[in-house]
């Protein structure tokens, strides 16, 4: 990267869907250096569209007209195919805004997860939104961010799904069970828990809403005690726009599309 490329300012222009359910105006304001709001009638250099059915023909259309970056909110199970060659052939970088998946804390659960996997005992996670989300979009989001963690699954089934959740099961790589549950419900705070129990200890996290930089907790436990690993206040959101900056300067590609697809063949094959 050069020495002036961190300060590249990029145009951005959203929907008005992706602009309420991404936060938009909230992330760019927040990151004035690296983006700013594109002029009425001008080209924007990021294009921002919302994940409903039919995204990836949009996402197409945005990048055939020129965007040079794509940000794509809470995105629902599509084939990805065309829009990664798309990409692909016009060096566009797509980034994927998910609702828990995209949390910066992220990083630090995958590496606790995954060093302890092998001795897994058994993984349970509940995912929390609020009345009116359509469980499908919900599983769809939970299911990103407990692979993004723990690694593929493995025997995936549904045992139950209607109007105030679902109920799935799977294995992970080492055999231990693994239970998806998703609840619709005004009752509790709208979240990700994650809970990996091991022969000695295990790996809690738990993933807030992205609507705000309310901080997501890791906590690791063993023989040693239990360790709360540092606490990062940043939406999810803002760390998605971050990591678009990031590719935008380097000129690299993500590999959220090829993540996506997989877990598009997952949710495929449970339907």
């Amino acid at each position: 990267m050069n020495a002036g490329a961190e300060f590249t300012q990029y145009t951005v222009r959203a929907t008005p869907e992706a602009q309420e359910a991404g936060a938009v105006a909230l992330a760019v304001a927040s990151l004035p250096e690296s983006f700013g709001p594109a002029a009425d009638g001008n080209h924007a250099d990021v294009q921002v569209i919302a994940g409903r059915p039919g995204w990836t023909a949009q996402a197409v259309e945005a990048i055939a007209a020129g965007a040079r970056g794509l940000v794509v909110v809470n995105p629902s199970p599509e084939n990805v195919d065309s829009l990664a060659e798309a990409a692909a052939r016009h060096n566009t970088v797509v980034v994927l805004d998910q609702r828990w998946a995209s949390n910066p804390a992220i990083n630090g659960a995958e590496d606790a997860v995954r060093s302890q996997a092998g001795r897994a005992a058994v993984l349970d996670t509940v995912a929390t939104a609020p009345v009116g989300t359509d469980s499908g979009g919900l599983l769809a989001d939970h299911l990103a961010a407990v692979v993004r963690i723990a690694g593929p699954l493995a025997n995936l089934r549904r045992l139950s799904r209607g109007p105030h959740g679902y109920t799935t099961t799977a294995v992970l790589a080492n055999g231990a069970p693994v239970a998806l549950q998703g609840v619709v419900s005004n009752a509790r705070p709208a979240a990700l828990d994650f809970r990996l129990l091991t022969d000695d200890g295990g790996v809690s996290v738990t993933l807030p809403e992205p609507v705000a930089a309310w901080p997501a907790t890791v906590t690791v436990t063993g023989p040693q005690g239990e360790l709360l690993l540092p606490t990062i206040y940043e939406s999810a959101h803002r760390a998605t726009w971050r990591r678009l900056k990031e590719h935008l300067d380097a000129g690299t590609i993500p590999s959220d599309l090829h993540r996506f697809a997989a877990l598009t063949e997952s949710i495929t094959a449970l339907t």
